[in-house]
Parts: structure tokens; sequence; C-alpha cells
């Protein structure tokens, strides 16, 4: 019987000793063997939010999965019709999938009541604790956890922008979404922050494209010469119409920064396909053993403003150059 030399012994005791904490070659983020389930509820449609999810795509190969070999997704889309989302939501949760990846406000207060023990990330939402998903930012406290963004100050903050690129605006239309909780909660500090502008703020709701026409209809009645759009998946999805309607009634208007993209005067707002990749990352932890309740969510860090000069020569209005020299992109 061979026997170890006392130099090749201690070195075979001394790996033996330390096979517990050797991570695992490769790059792969998971046991070898195992294929990760991923139950995607989407609000919206592939159409204006295929691009997110393929971010969120690229963030999971970057961290060591393969599609269709250790991690496979099972996709639902509600179509901009919020009523769907409970159903799509129970049947990810019937598939025994091992986490789900939802995004806003309206998809992650289904995701939540369809279950309490697969883990959920919201790829983002608006404000998190204030619509009940968690208990803090810092603790969760439940199965979801994910990324949120400053909803209240970056809705003031559109007010301002407005009220510098187009000085003489004073009634201002918010236009949110009545379904979506995440919008509703915020009009009353950002009518506060517009007061300290002198700049009168007038609520309108809309639940769906069918409602867009009353909407613009009332602004003219309340006779709005403003408009600020909150974020809410159906209005980035309408992104082109709602910048139509708004050149249309000849109001400058700011939404997030997809809506300047489409044709509005002004977007800010956070970067989608930035947190939607960093979404990769907390599915990564918690597949690797991290728990919801315990996984800090994370505060949106990458701002765009966004300046489109095209529509302002449509209505005619000359953005002050200290609002151009601020923007991260100008349309021209």
């Amino acid at each position: 019987m061979a026997t170890l030399k006392p130099t090749r012994m201690r070195a075979a005791i001394l790996l033996i000793a330390l096979m517990p904490f050797v991570a695992p070659l490769g790059g792969e983020a998971q046991a070898p063997g195992k294929v990760w389930r991923i139950g995607f509820l989407g609000t919206t449609s592939p159409r204006s939010h295929g691009a997110f999810l393929d971010a969120f795509r690229t963030g999971l190969r970057e961290r060591g999965y393969v599609d269709g070999k250790t991690v496979t997704m099972e996709i639902r889309w509600a179509e901009s019709d919020y009523a769907r989302l409970p159903a799509l939501a129970a049947e990810l949760v019937s598939l025994n999938v091992d986490l789900i990846l939802t995004h806003g406000t309206p998809g992650s207060q289904a995701a939540k009541a369809a279950t309490s023990s697969i883990p959920i990330v919201t790829a983002v939402v608006g404000d998190p604790v204030a619509t009940g998903l968690v208990q803090t930012l810092a603790r969760p406290g439940g199965n979801l956890t994910g990324s949120a963004f400053f909803f209240h100050e970056v809705n003031t903050k559109r007010i301002e922008l407005l009220k510098e690129a187009a000085p003489g605006i004073k009634r201002v239309a918010v236009l949110m979404n009545a379904t979506n909780p995440g919008n509703v909660v915020t009009y009353d500090a950002v009518k506060k922050i517009a007061q300290t502008i002198h700049v009168e703020v007038v609520q309108v709701l809309a639940r769906s494209v069918d409602d867009f026409d009353g909407a613009f209809a009332q602004m003219t009645k309340a006779r709005a010469d403003g408009l600020a759009i909150y974020e809410d998946a159906l209005f980035i999805a309408q992104a082109a119409r709602l910048a139509g309607l708004a050149e249309r009634h000849r109001l400058p208007s700011i939404g997030f920064r997809e809506y300047a993209d489409a044709g509005g005067l002004l977007g800010f707002g956070i970067d989608f396909p930035d947190v939607w990749w960093r979404a990769a990352g907390f599915v990564d932890r918690i597949f690797k053993g991290a728990r919801p309740s315990e996984l800090p969510m994370e505060q949106a860090g990458k701002f765009d403003t966004v300046a489109n000069q095209r529509a302002a020569r449509t209505l005619k209005i000359a953005i002050p150059p200290k609002v151009l020299l601020r923007a991260t992109s100008v349309i021209e």
C-alpha cells in the first residue's frame, strides 16, 4: 500500500480542510445541473418593455447564467390591462417557478398577493414603503425586494424643470394612472412643491388608452398651460401617443426619458435599462441563498435629462441655455 510523504500528506490535509471554502471554477452561478425557473410578470407588452427585459437577460448572462441551460423564463404580459395581473401572477405561482420578476406597483402588488413564499424581485417600483410592499428599504421584511426610486422627488423635479423651460406656465396638469397606487400617493407632495414655485397643479386621471382623449379635454377645460406625466408602464408604452396629444393641444410637457425620445418636450427620470440590468444581481444573490426579507432594496442612481429641440420649435418655445446645459441629451 502506497504511503504519502510528510510534505504531500500535509498538502492533502490542507486541501481537504479548505474544500468547503473553495469556490467552483468557471462562470456558473449555481450548482451543476440546476436549472432555475424565473416567472416574469410584465404589466405591458414586449413592444414597449422588451428592451428592458433584454437588459435583465444581459445581466443574467454576465453573472454566469445560460439561457435555456441553467435558467429558463416563463413570460406573461398583461398588455397594459392591469386587471389581468392577479390571474397571470397566480398562473406563474402554479408553475412552481423559483422566483418571480416583475416591475411597477401594480405588478409587484399582484405578485405579492399571489404568493408569500416564492421570492419576488421588482426591477423598479416607485414607493414600496408608502404602498405597503415592504416594511423599509433597508429590511423589506417579506418575500419582495429589488430597486426603487425617489418617486416624490422625481415628479416634483419635473415640475421645476418644466417651469424653467417655459417660465410663463402657471397651471400644470399632472397625468397619472388611477389604477396605479404608486402614482396617486405622491400627488399631495407634488402639489406642495409646486406652490413654492408659484405653479398650480391639476390632477388628471387615466386608466387606459381609451381615457387619453378625455384626459386632454379635461386639461383644456381646466385651462392647463403645461403637462407633467408620471411614470407608469401604460404611459411608457404609449409615450408617442401622449407626446402627439400634448403637441396637438400646444402644451409644454415633461415626462420620463422615453417620453422626450418619443417627441415630448422634456424628459427627466431614471435610466430604466440600468435598473433592469441590476435586477439580475438581486436574482443572482437570491439563487445563492440570500433572503429577500433581508436583502436591502436599492435606490436608482442614474438619472437622465432630455431636451427635445424639435418639439420646442413646434411649440415655438426657446428652451433656456441653463436647461440645455444640464441636459444629458439634446434632441436636435
